[in-house]
């Protein structure tokens, strides 16, 4: 009976699989996306995301717990420094997986996971509001008398300059 044991094995032993998900991990915080395969993505989101949730306390214990999960010291100064200040408002839920079809040679299913701050075109932003004055008068109604006083104005002042031109 297979009883609470949930973690895909993804075919590697354990050794490999631990190698493979810090490799994918340290990838992941350095480009903030990768490309990989579904099954992969899926343990990588469960094998980082309480990594993100342990760089929000910034003590020495949580840079030494991460460290035993990385093994480099750049990818966990970039959580620690970067990526921890922008999520420290987020409950949960920092990556984002978005499928991009089949892979040409085995049909594997192919995605994007993606730290979920850093994309700029997914990011939303506060919109403003929209100022804009209204009359009860039509535009076409509102264009018209203004261009006839313009016309006005300036054949009036024709014969008033040749006047001043004169003396």
């Amino acid at each position: 009976m297979r009883h609470n044991k949930k973690f895909n094995h993804l075919s590697r032993t354990a050794s490999h699989r631990k190698a493979m998900l810090a490799n994918m991990a340290i990838s992941l915080i350095m480009h903030k996306r990768i490309t990989t395969t579904l099954a992969k993505a899926k343990a990588l989101k469960a094998y980082v995301e309480p990594l993100i949730t342990r760089s929000k306390t910034d003590t020495t214990t949580s840079r030494r717990v991460v460290f035993r999960y990385l093994q480099n010291k750049y990818a966990v100064t970039e959580l620690f420094k970067v990526i921890s200040t922008k999520v420290a408002d987020r409950p949960g839920g920092y990556t984002r997986i978005i499928k991009l079809g089949t892979r040409q040679g085995d049909a594997a299913d192919v995605c994007f996971i993606e730290l979920v701050d850093f994309d700029e075109n997914m990011v939303k932003t506060p919109k403003t509001a929209k100022k804009t004055r209204r009359s009860r008068r039509s535009k076409g109604a509102e264009a018209a008398p203004a261009a006839e006083t313009v016309a006005e104005e300036t054949k009036a002042d024709a014969p008033a300059e040749e006047a001043a031109k004169a003396e």
